[in-house]
């Protein structure tokens, strides 16, 4: 504990972000960042609370926060970056796009404002490249035993990374054009600058991690082909299969699905090339189904494309603004969160139900809504929704973003090629070891839970790790 009334004496503070006039016309990162002087008085805030939830309750990955804050506060930043790095791969990734669970169980949170977590994580690692800290490590012997990882994604990464260093010879491979997935292709630039990925993606190489790109399995190589060549194989393909909108009017031109929109935007700033039909906002009424991250994003980029108007609709109730006695501390908070992107001109609504897409000449022009209503349980969580009789309308839009999220893994390629049992909810079935129905076939990240935050995939990559180099040494 660095300051002993620190978490009484010193506000939080928060870096905010760039102006908003500014940051609508590029997609370079919106966030600041505080200086060194602020986040030492930041850390200083962190109490002795005897149990720190921030890194049991709330970091998948037990990030041993209090320790790294203390050290932070006394101006050892390379001690505390390397208590950061024992359990988080890439802090650069976390620092940047996860919700900090970590803060919502912060015992600070419970009278006032909880700890600076992410900042204080994003400026270690960060300061740790500018200072060379961070430099190829590879590992000094070789077990002589190979591992593919299928898919690049923060689980892909992180149990390649983990695996490399316990000495085992990886390759990666990646579908899409360049490594990274999800963070690749799915986060917007405004949100991870994909110079951030590429910088990580060169040091595992130099570390002597094999990543090769534009490769389907199934296609390009076949799965009993890698069967035969490793001894182990590890899926982390994600969950990719939107939740798609099957109602009257869906095969409108006008109707997307979300992710195709972000991954487009993503290729163009990356100057990638694609063969899809483009989808850009420019110039129209944009529509986005869906109040999550996904959603948001579209709201984001659809504004820097230069969008007339955007419109969020969610057919949940919207948050309230404080916890409910339903919802206590420490567990992650159900209320009102607005991004930054909503804060740049988004008109939101909740309990509202899409009940046709409508238009004329195969053109998307509007749709037709309906309000809901929900009954909620014992614990205040919604439970039953029935619509509001004589509540229909129109909302104009010829761009509608559907981002209701997804269904599970990709089944074709490995999964279907050598039987690979599924769970009841289309995500890839395992045992306790992490291991699917096929010996030496392991999966981990979204393909096992279901698309899920980035923390979490790379907390399910490193415990993967554990469970294939165990397999490897029997």
């Amino acid at each position: 504990m660095g300051k002993p009334r620190g978490f009484i004496e010193i506000p939080r503070k928060d870096p905010g972000y760039r102006p908003k006039e500014e940051r609508i016309r590029d997609f370079n990162e919106v966030e600041k960042r505080l200086s060194d002087d602020e986040l030492k008085e930041q850390s200083a805030r962190c109490m002795d609370c005897g149990i720190p939830f921030c890194h049991g309750c709330g970091c998948p990955l037990g990030n041993l926060i209090p320790e790294w804050n203390d050290l932070v506060y006394h101006g050892h930043w390379k001690e505390a970056l390397d208590l950061l790095y024992s359990t988080n791969n890439f802090p650069e990734f976390t620092g940047r796009v996860c919700p900090a669970l970590c803060e919502a169980a912060c015992t600070v949170g419970l009278n006032d404002e909880p700890v600076s977590i992410r900042q204080i994580e994003i400026s270690l690692i960060e300061k740790g490249y500018k200072e060379g800290h961070i430099v190829p490590k590879p590992p000094e012997k070789r077990t002589g035993k190979k591992v593919v990882v299928i898919g690049s994604g923060p689980a892909g990464l992180s149990v390649a990374d983990q695996l490399n260093h316990m000495g085992h010879s990886v390759t990666v491979y990646e579908q899409d054009q360049k490594a990274g997935g999800l963070l690749r292709y799915g986060i917007p630039d405004f949100k991870l600058d994909k110079k951030v990925i590429c910088r990580r993606i060169d040091l595992m190489m130099a570390e002597g991690v094999v990543f090769e790109t534009g490769v389907t399995i199934g296609r390009d190589i076949s799965a009993n082909y890698l069967l035969s060549r490793f001894d182990a194989v590890c899926i982390a393909c994600g969950a990719r299969e939107p939740r798609d909108l099957k109602i009257p009017g869906r095969e409108l031109d006008g109707v997307f699905m979300a992710m195709d929109f972000l991954s487009q935007q993503n290729k163009r700033v990356g100057g990638e090339t694609f063969a899809e039909k483009e989808i850009i906002a420019k110039g129209r009424k944009v529509l986005v189904v869906g109040g999550g991250d996904t959603g948001s994003d579209c709201v984001g980029t659809s504004i820097r494309q230069g969008a007339l108007s955007v419109t969020q609709i969610e057919i949940m109730p919207k948050p309230p603004e404080n916890r409910a006695d339903s919802n206590p501390w420490p567990e992650w908070s159900y209320v009102l969160r607005t991004s930054s992107s909503h804060k740049e001109g988004c008109e939101r609504m909740w309990n509202i139900m899409t009940k046709s897409f409508e238009g004329e000449g195969g053109k998307l022009k509007q749709l037709r809504c309906v309000k809901v209503e929900w009954e909620t349980d014992p614990a205040g969580r919604p439970k039953t929704m029935r619509e509001v009789p004589n509540s229909e309308f129109i909302i104009q839009a010829d761009l509608v973003l559907i981002a209701m999220g997804f269904v599970g893994a990709d089944k074709k390629g490995m999964i279907c090629d050598i039987g690979i049992k599924l769970a009841k909810n289309g995500t890839v079935a395992v045992d306790g070891e992490g291991m699917t129905n096929v010996k030496g076939v392991f999966a981990a990240g979204d393909s096992v839970s279901g698309a899920t935050l980035v923390v979490r995939a790379i907390a399910g990559g490193r415990s993967l790790a554990v469970n294939v180099d165990k397999y490897l040494k029997n």
